[in-house]
């Protein structure tokens, strides 16, 4: 991995020749050596290590601005795509919400620690050892196990024209697992900063009895539920209404949130935060600018608190900017990317203990926006779904399509679990807990 001291170094030699040809320069050097272990009918399949590493210059000329990436970080490499960024900006018309790139004015980035050496140092034999736990508990059970094992760190640098650079270094593990039967399949998935959090064994066993069972699926009717979802469902479902907490969304009068600001949307046992800092969170301390992301609040007991916002949108809305831009130029412009959803006290066991007739989902999949002005959402139910019958899971259903308003959802409420790191397929990991909510709208089955 690129060093901070290299990567500096790097940053200051484009600086440097694209002084005098541009405005202004920005430079952004990235990287990772994630390696993942694959496996599949209850052995390994594969292991990949590729070591990945890249640079994107984009540069101001005259009002406008282009952005150019790179894999090469040899000096003449950086030169040639200086010149061809400035080729290219010349071509533009003026951007005139462009604004000037981020200065070094004291700029503090939140402290955070997310880099573990043993997490780092891990081996294809280290990660084979670990899918060797899966396999294990899927051959004692009967059931075929599939997945992935991943591990290694990423970076990432920005620096600029007006003396800006910030530098991250972080850690990951992941391990994600299917267990199927021939009628029945279960699935957990895992992510954190530090492998040692992750319990392969446990994930494990908690897929097996997921797929055993709910073997021989029976078939619900569709309509409404009361629902305990489990974590993963929790996030996937969520994913979609994030956007509408940006500031370039409400910019595009795309967001469902416009002028709800101190407006109360959702139920009172809503919270939600962006928290960089958070101990289960993950993810640089500055945004695609290198601006110091903060923390905010974005619903305090149901009122919509504040929205996140780039530098770009926070002028257009005549405010500050938050620390949460992409990368410019950006048609998305920013996003919240540190989501923690504050959790209460009651854990899932006792959630479906509470339950006279419902469903308890594992998973969802194929999640999409039908109608963007109530967030009303589409999808289906997948690798574990469960009736509940007087406070017990009765069996194994058929999975089901449901159509679902997030607005309406969040609104109906009824329990939370304490919020734990969470990883999903559709939204990125976040710290979420699980929730019971009534009313969940099932309304179609499927064949299996």
């Amino acid at each position: 991995m690129i060093t901070e001291i290299k990567a500096k170094q790097i940053v200051e030699t484009a600086v440097r020749y694209a002084r005098r040809k541009v405005d202004a320069i920005e430079v952004t050097i990235s990287g990772s050596n994630i390696a993942t272990s694959r496996f599949a009918n209850n052995g390994m399949t594969q292991n990949q290590a590729p070591i990945t590493e890249g640079i994107a210059v984009r540069v101001i000329l005259n009002g406008r601005q282009a952005r150019l990436s790179g894999e090469s970080l040899s000096e003449a490499s950086v030169r040639a795509l200086i010149d061809n960024a400035i080729i290219a900006v010349k071509l533009l018309e003026k951007d005139d919400g462009l604004e000037p790139i981020v200065a070094n004015k004291g700029r503090k980035k939140a402290a955070v620690s997310r880099f573990d050496r043993a997490t780092a140092k891990m081996s294809a034999l280290d990660r084979a050892r670990e899918v060797q736990k899966v396999i294990r508990v899927a051959v004692a059970k009967k059931l075929i196990a599939s997945g992935v094992y991943a591990s290694g760190e990423t970076f990432r640098a920005i620096g600029n024209s007006a003396g800006l650079f910030v530098y991250h270094r972080e850690t990951s593990a992941e391990c994600s697992i299917t267990m199927t039967a021939p009628d029945s399949s279960g699935w957990v998935k895992a992510h954190s900063v530090n492998a040692a959090d992750i319990n392969v064994r446990a994930l494990a066993e908690s897929a097996a009895q997921k797929a055993t069972l709910s073997a021989n699926p029976q078939e619900v009717d569709p309509g409404r539920y009361t629902v305990v979802l489990e974590p993963a469902a929790v996030l996937d479902l969520l994913g979609a209404l994030w956007y509408s907490f940006a500031g370039t969304s409400h910019v595009d009068k795309l967001s469902a949130l416009r002028g709800k600001l101190d407006k109360k949307v959702f139920g009172g046992n809503i919270s939600i935060s962006d928290d960089v800092t958070h101990e289960d969170q993950c993810g640089q301390p500055f945004d695609g600018e290198g601006m110091p992301r903060q923390t905010l609040s974005l619903v305090e007991e149901g009122v919509v608190a504040s929205f996140v916002y780039g530098r770009r949108s926070a002028a257009s809305m005549g405010v500050l900017a938050t620390g949460h831009g992409l990368e410019q130029p950006s048609a998305m412009g920013d996003y919240p990317v540190n989501i923690v959803i504050a959790g209460g006290e009651t854990s899932v066991e006792e959630m479906i203990r509470s339950v006279d007739r419902g469903i308890l989902v594992t998973r969802v999949w194929y999640v999409r926006e039908v109608d963007p002005t109530t967030l009303l959402i589409t999808g289906l139910t997948q690798d574990g779904t469960f009736l509940i019958e007087d406070g017990v899971v009765k069996c194994g259903v058929k999975n089901m399509r449901f159509n679902v308003s997030l607005i309406e959802m969040l609104n109906n409420v009824l329990l939370l679990s304490p919020a734990v790191r969470t990883a999903g397929e559709e939204a990125l990991p976040a710290v979420v807990p699980a929730m019971k909510v009534s009313g969940f709208n099932f309304t179609e089955r499927t064949l299996y």
